[in-house]
């Protein structure tokens, strides 16, 4: 037995250690478990061979001027301000992001079915409330964008077909362009970056400097450790060697994992959270021996002749990640079966030489297979019910289950940190009440 906790907190990603921090600064006693053995969750970067591979892409969009100044004073001086480069890989040829109002570039047959069919959708006047995200594309984009990139594309991100999904993920992510930008787009005289993320911050060596930054400052953190069960009846956190009393849970760790942690789940529940749905991601981290052909941050690849629907090169965003003349990529790949190297990689390689990333296969150092076992969260016909089961009984279990993965919810890296210092100051109404 130990000590009282007020607050424990599980998982030290952003969102564990945001709400960390938001404690110790108000001097409440807590305690924090990571199982793995740095923090960060998805916010960490590996050093292999003289390069710096991040999970993928995470970069800081932040909109909040207060939130920026303390993410800066976290990772110090030595950071980047990017202006986003995104671009899009269909049809054996580039064009900018987004495609829905960038058509320019495309073939004429291709660009005139998208710009053809926006038009037909946009001034339709019979616009019932979209079912699903199939019907939300082809309500707001028409047929034509729609086909060539809009459903493709989620397909192969999702996992799933867009008529599984709703559209209530997309209002903040997809942007909307107005019939000025696609007109204008569709012939290249679009002159400002639509979306959430035109700009972003870049620590120079990776996100997981970030990380270790925020962690600075949670002296206290204890890695390697993960519960085998909680015990709500007695409210106990059941460790191998110990047992850790607590007023009020905090947990960031993904939402289906917490709750098999938890003994006696109420059958309801446990029905609701057997149908929570997310999709893993296994993608491959790429050493090229030469500085890539293209200078883009990331492409989207709506085609499904390619093995991956999205590249993206860690050293564009800050030279740093790789070796003088050297560059490093990110390749997320399409299929949700356990990939196979030997036969994926030479598809992949020529997927890449076909874009102008690599002028052959030779130019590719070496290869890491990694997985993401939660990468996206599935907003299918049955979410919002089972959500409706789930949160009450954790609200009333004085459980605060926030996040991106704790949350069950689709959102960004400034959103972390925020979920962490609300649920820090729920935390502190809960022991008040």
């Amino acid at each position: 037995m130990s000590e009282r906790t007020p607050v424990a907190i599980l998982g030290a990603g952003l969102t564990g250690l945001s709400a960390a921090i938001e404690l110790g600064e108000r001097s409440v006693r807590h305690r924090i478990f990571e199982r793995l053995a740095k923090p960060g969750g998805h916010a960490v970067t590996i050093e292999d061979n003289g390069f710096r591979f991040d999970r993928t892409g995470h970069l800081l969009h932040l909109k909040s001027d207060a939130l920026r100044a303390q993410v800066l004073d976290w990772i110090g001086p030595d950071h980047v301000q990017v202006q986003r480069r995104s671009v899009i890989w269909s049809n054996g040829v580039y064009t900018r992001y987004p495609f829905q109002a960038n058509t320019f570039g495309l073939p004429p047959a291709v660009a005139y079915e998208c710009l053809n069919g926006f038009i037909a959708a946009h001034f339709a006047e019979h616009k019932p409330a979209p079912r699903n995200f199939e019907e939300y594309c082809l309500q707001h984009f028409g047929e034509g964008i729609s086909k060539h990139f809009m459903l493709p594309y989620n397909a192969r991100l999702w996992g799933v077909h867009p008529k599984e999904i709703t559209s209530d993920w997309c209002q903040r992510f997809v942007p909307l362009p107005r019939l000025e930008d696609v007109l204008a787009g569709a012939v290249g005289l679009n002159d400002r970056e639509l979306g959430y993320n035109a700009n972003f911050i870049y620590p120079r060596l990776g996100m997981g400097e970030l990380a270790e930054g925020m962690a600075r400052l949670v002296p206290h953190l204890e890695l390697e450790r993960s519960p085998r069960s909680i015990d709500l009846a007695r409210r106990k956190l059941i460790f191998e060697h110990e047992e850790v009393e607590f007023d009020v849970l905090l947990s960031s760790i993904p939402l289906p994992v917490l709750l098999r942690l938890i003994d006696e789940l109420p059958e309801p529940v446990q029905a609701a959270a057997a149908k929570l749905r997310c999709s893993h991601l296994d993608y491959l981290d790429v050493a090229l021996r030469r500085t890539a052909g293209r200078d883009f941050h990331w492409a989207y690849v709506p085609e499904a002749k390619y093995p991956f629907y999205r590249v993206g090169q860690y050293s564009q965003f800050s030279p740093a990640l790789a070796p003088p003349g050297r560059s490093s990529l990110y390749v997320e790949l399409a299929s949700r079966d356990r990939p196979d190297i030997d036969r994926v990689l030479p598809l992949v390689a020529h997927g890449l030489v076909e874009m102008g990333l690599i002028d052959a296969p030779d130019d590719i150092e070496f290869v890491r297979a990694r997985r993401i076992d939660f990468a996206y969260v599935i907003f299918d016909h049955q979410y919002f019910a089972a959500l409706s089961v789930i949160r009450p009984f954790l609200e009333q279990a004085r459980i605060l289950s926030t996040g991106r993965y704790g949350g069950w919810n689709y959102s960004a890296m400034e959103d972390a940190i925020s979920f962490g210092k609300n649920a820090a100051e729920k935390a502190l109404a809960l022991r008040r009440s």
